[in-house]
């Protein structure tokens, strides 16, 4: 189980970084097009394209897993008071399950996805210029099978809630 915890460790460690990348890299690159076009009259051309299609998709998926394994999705805990640790631990896995099964389909389709926009190389113009979207088809998938990982470490591992 360690060896696992290693590898979801160092995974999330790299969704971390990438998500910094991309924070740093939609400011810095809103920030340029904002001073060019006030400046220069010249905006970078696609910035909207840009950051819709890759910056915000990388925000939106990469902290999924993240947010699993800090325990920061909405929980619903109206009946846990009258639960039993026995159910309460029963109940915990019963939802890291069904999380891991959504998380496991929707990387499944979104993979999917990715690869016919891959294979077709789909893009979008904007200005006349060629912004290439397929790349950013590949980190919905990515989001989501990190977030069925940790979901899937959290079933099958033992349990560490010290409130049961």
């Amino acid at each position: 189980m360690n060896r696992l915890e290693r590898i979801e460790d160092a995974a999330l460690s790299l969704l971390a970084l990438l998500g910094a990348i991309a924070t740093i890299a939609l400011m810095l690159h809103v920030a340029a097009d904002i001073t060019l076009r006030n400046l220069t009259n010249r905006p970078i051309p696609a910035t909207f394209e840009v950051v819709t299609n890759y910056y915000m998709v990388a925000l939106a998926f990469i902290p999924l897993a993240w947010v699993e394994k800090s325990g920061g999705m909405v929980q619903v805990e109206v009946l846990e008071g009258f639960m039993s640790p026995f159910v309460k631990r029963l109940s915990d896995r019963i939802v890291s399950l069904i999380s891991m099964i959504v998380y496991g389909v929707l990387a499944y389709v979104t993979w999917q996805v990715a690869i016919r926009n891959s294979a077709t190389g789909s893009f979008l113009m904007a200005n006349n210029v060629r912004v290439l979207t397929w790349p950013a088809y590949w980190i919905p998938p990515l989001g989501f099978g990190l977030a069925a990982l940790v979901t899937f470490i959290r079933l099958v591992s033992p349990l560490k809630d010290p409130r049961v």
